[in-house]
């Protein structure tokens, strides 16, 4: 395929969902859903077309997600961050960590899989999804007591680092059978991780402020371009120097969503779109990527471990997360804990494994894909109903 007309392409099948994207909403359905389902049904030889390169798709899902990250750092205040760094910090860490444990003894005994595979698998869907939780608290308007939803947003855009770095240690694990799960290797990394993404993060977009702040420029329309030259310089440099993409990505976007003076309202209806048309390519591409004949044959296979995550692994790991705050009430622990939204990271994630061959990870994209949209279905369902029945709904100001 000629890059003319695979530009066309991408660009006709986004045009068709966002043209089904108003109609979605009325039905109640979201717009992750809606756009992988044209891709769904206008690729893989449908229409004489196949696209099938797990690697492109990898690269194309990690580039849209960061985006995605950085336009919900932009949307974050830091006086939220303030109220939920705590409660969201557990969550996005050791909640991970239990996600996977318990998740992986689940699937250990139902699935055919050995352990290290179980662990690969858990480790895949044991983080909350950003652009699910973002668009899905946004389009239901919900303000939540207790500041239930900033910790949720702080959660899904702070998690993705120890869910990124289980999935790339036990790939490596699964592809060599000599290399073992050491903790202080494991914590190690990690903590160097975080202590890159946070020094280069705050580095660049504190210094990107700084002139513009100092700086005047007389065309408006330069700023979203310096800001997004910026966030590049600051998210790259950080993976290129050994920190993690994604919270280098929310840290730069906090920063300069909070403290630029000139120009905010320009750069968040910028980024804003941006942001819109990452999760449109993402999710086509991924629906692009995953053929609607191979996934029937996991179906049942995926729906009981979807159960188990939602109702059991997820509610357990942040029951677990939250003995140490002993004033959160029981509402919230038990809100938090049945809203653990799965959304395109996941699918991302997996395809980690699938692009560097580990056997039977195409199956895993594919159960993935099911867990996601039990995820979103019943778990997106779920947030307002259930929010109304725990009295957790912020009455509206007059």
């Amino acid at each position: 395929m000629t890059i003319e007309l695979m530009m066309i392409c991408m660009a006709a099948l986004t045009v068709i969902g966002i043209l089904l994207h108003h109609p979605s909403r009325t039905l109640g359905i979201p717009s992750l859903l809606i756009f992988m389902g044209v891709g769904l049904a206008l690729g893989n030889g449908e229409f004489d077309f196949v696209y099938d390169d797990l690697a492109q798709t990898a690269l194309v899902g990690g580039l849209a997600l960061n985006v995605i990250v950085f336009v919900g750092g932009l949307n974050t205040s830091t006086a939220k961050i303030k109220v939920a760094y705590k409660e969201g910090g557990v969550l996005a860490s050791f909640g991970v960590l239990f996600t996977t444990i318990i998740f992986a003894g689940i699937l250990y005994l139902l699935l055919d899989f050995d352990f290290i595979m179980c662990l690969l698998f858990a480790a895949v869907v044991s983080s909350t999804d950003a652009a699910a939780v973002f668009s899905i608290l946004e389009s239901k308007k919900l303000k939540l007591k207790e500041q239930t939803d900033t910790v949720l947003e702080f959660e899904s855009a702070t998690n993705d680092p120890v869910a990124m770095l289980m999935v790339i240690m036990l790939t490596e694990m699964v592809l060599s059978s000599t290399q073992s799960l050491s903790v202080v290797d494991v914590s190690t990394t990690l903590f160097m991780q975080v202590v890159v993404a946070v020094v280069v993060g705050l580095s660049v977009s504190r210094l990107a402020v700084w002139l513009l702040n100092n700086i005047s420029l007389s065309e408006y329309g330069l700023i979203p371009v310096f800001v997004l030259a910026s966030f590049i310089i600051a998210t790259y440099g950080a993976e290129m120097l050994g920190g993690n993409i994604l919270l280098a990505s929310y840290i730069a976007g906090v920063v300069i969503g909070n403290f630029i003076k000139r120009g905010q309202q320009v750069n968040l209806h910028f980024f804003n779109s941006l942001s819109w048309l990452a999760q449109a390519l993402m999710f086509i591409v991924l629906g692009l990527q995953i053929f609607p004949q191979m996934l029937m044959s996991v179906f049942w296979v995926s729906l009981v471990p979807a159960l188990l995550l939602i109702l059991v692994a997820r509610p357990l790991a942040v029951q677990l997360c939250y003995l140490p705050f002993t004033k959160a009430t029981w509402r919230k622990r038990l809100f938090i804990s049945m809203v653990g939204l799965k959304g395109a990271t996941p699918i991302v994630f997996a395809l980690i494994p699938a692009a560097a061959g580990v056997p039977d990870a195409i199956n895993i994209v594919h159960m993935v894909f099911f867990i996601m949209i039990f995820s979103v279905f019943i778990q997106g369902g779920a947030i307002g109903p259930l929010a109304n029945r725990l009295d957790l709904i912020q009455p509206s100001k007059p």
